[in-house]
């Protein structure tokens, strides 16, 4: 079994910043990979922002050239920068792990989540 607890939301006023932060209750690097998704309101959730322990990332189109994704092996925590931040980016967002063997990709995205955060909500405000 592996705990995820996501941390870092919270309001900010368009164009502000927010660290997400997401600890992993066993080593990170054992993971098939980790990512960040999103859900706002009314809508169904979205993938953000993937990484694998080699350190491929991979963003959605709506994340690229504003989040950065991260992972600190020594403290088994993954990171997701905000910057820029949007009205449309408020969401509850989930950090999840990819953990059992097989693990699956497509190209470099891992697509098999075993564990999920119970998420942590940003507010963009105009």
């Amino acid at each position: 079994q592996v705990q995820l607890v996501e941390s870092g939301g919270g309001s900010v006023q368009a164009g502000g910043s927010l660290k997400l932060s997401c600890a992993v209750s066993r080593y990170i690097s054992l993971s098939c990979g980790m990512g960040w998704y999103r859900q706002a309101p009314g809508k169904e959730r979205e993938l953000v922002s993937t990484i694998r322990s080699g350190g491929t990332t991979t963003y959605a189109d709506s994340a690229k050239g504003r989040f950065t994704i991260s992972q600190d092996n020594a403290k088994n925590t993954l990171y997701l920068q905000m910057n820029s931040l949007q009205t449309e980016d408020t969401a509850v967002y989930y950090c999840a792990a990819g953990w059992t063997r097989p693990c699956y990709y497509r190209g470099s995205v891992p697509t098999k989540y075993d564990y999920w955060g119970q998420g942590t909500q940003v507010t963009v405000s105009s």
